[in-house]
């Protein structure tokens, strides 16, 4: 198993040095908008913990970033009237990772409409940041 690299782009979010569309945020998880959105809502929640993948992370962690998931999916399901959600994690580059911190992928799905295709182009930072003002809103209540 490959080591944790602490200068991969989620943990540049945690520590501020990068920017995200920060959604929901608590002592043990961050959720921010995915800024290569498959779907309207996509969000990510990372542990702030340094996790490489699910089987790096500690229990205590991961059930913290499980917890986040579980509220922020409810409330994409909501803001963004959702008939149901895809919930995806990536380990390792044979499983799909592309960024070496645990994260967890929501995406908000609708009846009859297809993910978009992971096409490595940035969306309009208007809409992430209006997406995100929609999720802010409904974990808000």
């Amino acid at each position: 198993m490959s080591r944790y690299d602490p200068d991969n782009v989620f943990a540049k979010i945690l520590r501020g040095e990068m920017p995200a569309e920060r959604v929901y945020e608590d002592d043990r998880t961050l959720a921010f908008m995915d800024i290569m959105p498959r779907a309207d809502g996509h969000t990510l929640v990372i542990p702030k913990a340094a996790a490489r993948t699910l089987l790096d992370v500690a229990p205590d962690d991961l059930a913290a970033t499980m917890a986040t998931v579980q509220k922020v999916a409810a409330a994409a399901k909501a803001a963004f009237a959702a008939d149901g959600l895809t919930i995806q994690q990536f380990n390792e580059p044979a499983g799909g990772q592309v960024v070496f911190h645990l994260h967890v992928h929501i995406l908000p799905r609708r009846d009859g409409v297809a993910l978009r295709p992971h096409t490595g182009q940035m969306a309009d930072k208007a809409v992430i940041a209006g997406h995100a003002a929609k999720l802010r809103a409904a974990l808000a209540g």
